[in-house]
């Protein structure tokens, strides 16, 4: 296991800072807090023509009320700001951090600026394991196990329902612009898959399944319909904010490692035979990786992801205990940690 230098990792920390503070300044009224079912949300309420305009800015939390308290003086910085996070992006670059291609690049920023992850959206899969450097100092490196084509945005359709607000412009206008168009889903109706016509980059947006059937449902808020799937509320519960390392930056959401790594080991068995084996073998490798860096990093973190799960039921032991047969060493280091 190599890790990247302090200097990387102190850029890495900066620009996720410097980005947060450039969310909290891009405000056009007065920050708002609304109540809904004992959470908080942040609104920036200004008025439009002669309307009056709620945009949703994010959940309540205390680094959030600091930087809404400071964004006047956050606002005045703007311009030097975005000078020194594109600096950043140079030196995490120089670093040897994992940066996106430009179709990746390209796409997750026009999904950033539309509100995408303002509004709940978490990149998910293969696209999430490469941010761990940034969160964890470790080197990843452009092995098979952090490759791919694919970009996956989960979501919950509760939190789309209760922020009351939607992704501006579009998300049919943003693929349009990058030439991106829709696949053919089970019900005409509903788009949740997008392929880009003149590369291989496929866009999926996925949403918990709290039922027995895995169908497609409604995310009103990015305008989408999501395929649900089991066991995905574990792993999107709590998001991390991390940077995304393209052009000047933007601030995205991926699931935490802890609970990433766990959900890999389930969803490995979920896949069965074919082009399904050799990404369940992805799902073993990047499972292992976090777990032996998270042992050493955070094991009362991984400790405390591992037993939610398996407090979750007979289904989810069966699925970890599956996965574990065909791991030996994770195994030995998941015992490891009681």
């Amino acid at each position: 296991m190599k890790h990247h230098s302090l200097i990387g990792q102190s850029a890495w920390q900066d620009l996720r800072r410097l980005l947060g503070e450039a969310v909290a300044s891009d405000l056009r009224g007065k920050p708002t807090l609304r109540k809904r079912e004992e959470r908080g949300y942040w609104y920036d309420r200004f008025r439009q023509g002669d309307q009056i305009v709620e945009r949703y800015i994010g959940e309540d939390t205390d680094e959030l009320r600091s930087r809404l308290e400071r964004y006047e003086a956050l606002r005045d910085a703007a311009k030097a700001r975005k000078v020194e996070t594109s600096r950043l992006i140079r030196l995490l670059r120089s670093e040897g951090y994992l940066t996106p291609d430009l179709a990746t690049g390209q796409i997750l920023m026009a999904m950033a600026k539309a509100g995408v992850f303002r509004l709940g959206g978490t990149v998910v899969g293969t696209q999430a394991f490469r941010h761990y450097e940034g969160v964890l100092g470790v080197q990843i490196g452009a092995d098979q196990a952090a490759q791919t084509n694919d970009i996956d945005i989960a979501s919950f359709e509760r939190l789309s329902l209760a922020v009351d607000d939607q992704v501006d412009p579009t998300l049919g206008e943003v693929f349009k612009s990058l030439d991106f168009e829709p696949l053919p889903s089970t019900d005409k109706r509903k788009a949740w898959r997008w392929k880009q016509t003149r590369q291989q980059t496929l866009v999926e947006f996925l949403t918990p399944s709290f039922r027995e059937n895995e169908e497609l449902r409604d995310l009103p808020a990015l305008g989408v319909s999501a395929q649900s799937l089991h066991f995905l509320n574990y792993l999107i519960a709590e998001p991390l904010t991390v940077p995304l390392l393209y052009r000047e930056g933007a601030l995205i959401q991926i699931p935490r490692a802890e609970r990433y790594a766990i959900h890999k080991l389930i969803v490995s068995v979920r896949r069965r035979g074919g082009d399904d084996a050799l990404k369940a073998h992805k799902d073993r490798a990047q499972a292992a990786f976090l777990i032996a860096v998270l042992k050493d990093e955070d094991p009362y973190a991984l400790l405390d992801a591992w037993e939610t799960a398996r407090a979750k039921g007979s289904a989810w032991r069966e699925a970890l205990d599956e996965a574990l047969s065909q791991m030996p060493e994770t195994a030995e280091a998941l015992r490891d940690l009681a």
